[in-house]
């Protein structure tokens, strides 16, 4: 049935992947979404999640260059988000109260979720569940600033919707994290802040087998920085009308670093053509 939605992209995408999350975009943009907000299935809403969202957004902003461990603003535990560079986690950031409130352009916005929060392998093999965020505080990560996000409780605008693109030919428990390096980078050509808000959803997990998903996890935990270093030395060009060829940009260095399949470029373009049309 996905394959004769009439996208390109839903004949191309291997079978039995998460990328596969791709399609439901295209159908959510074919009607029309104002908003994207994903999530998965052991992910359960609070009330918090059902209230309005808004683009345009006043919040904390944090300019650090460099790594932040969003998470440090939520709790006082020893706690990271899957993704983040394990060699950074000492590193201090700005103080919550030090951070300037600032109106800020958002249309990638992620909230967290409590109890069994979207945290990397190494951390549920040594450290203790269930964490629960602080409520009532947000800050937006500016320019510059590198902190993985993830497709668990995310809400993307229009402007945004291609930086969506989740890719296949990588490893399985890195594509949305490689995803949010990529949508930062782009994001920062468009003075476009990430924006992290307060727990909206608690995860129930699904079952894992934990070193599975460590052994998963080690194309990140070894190339994460060398990633977005390279990033953040591409020649992008601002404007929305120039993100699809700064997402093959993007693409492009991460096969060049062996770290996607050469074939992701044909789902890619597949992705960009079908949102063309739609």
């Amino acid at each position: 049935r996905q394959r004769q939605l009439g996208f390109e992209y839903a004949k191309k995408c291997p079978a039995r992947h998460y990328a596969r999350k791709n399609i439901g975009y295209l159908l959510a943009m074919a009607s029309g979404a104002s908003i994207i907000t994903e999530t998965d299935d052991d992910n359960i809403p609070l009330d918090g999640f059902w209230t309005q969202r808004n683009r345009q957004l006043k919040t904390a902003v944090c300019e650090e260059p460099g790594w932040v461990n969003v998470y440090k603003y939520f709790s006082e535990q020893n706690v990271w988000p899957r993704g983040f560079v394990l060699d950074e986690l000492t590193k201090g950031i700005p103080p919550y109260e030090n951070l300037e409130v600032k109106d800020c352009d958002c249309p990638i916005q992620q909230n967290l979720a409590d109890e069994n929060p979207d945290v990397d392998a190494v951390y549920r093999l040594i450290l203790p569940l269930p964490v629960n965020f602080k409520s009532g505080r947000s800050v937006a990560m500016s320019n510059q600033t590198w902190c993985p996000f993830n497709s668990q409780n995310t809400t993307w605008w229009p402007d945004a919707y291609k930086l969506l693109y989740l890719p296949a030919y990588c490893s399985f428990r890195m594509t949305d994290i490689w995803r949010s390096f990529v949508a930062q980078r782009i994001a920062w050509e468009n003075n476009w802040l990430i924006y992290f808000g307060e727990p909206t959803m608690r995860q129930e997990r699904n079952e894992h087998n934990l070193m599975r998903d460590f052994s998963d996890e080690v194309p990140g935990y070894l190339n994460n920085k060398s990633i977005c270093d390279e990033l953040s030395k591409l020649n992008l060009q601002s404007g929305i009308d120039n993100i699809g060829d700064n997402l093959k940009k993007c693409y492009q260095k991460l096969i060049e670093m062996s770290l996607v399949g050469i074939e992701e470029l044909e789902l890619l373009n597949a992705w960009l053509s079908d949102i063309a049309k739609i």
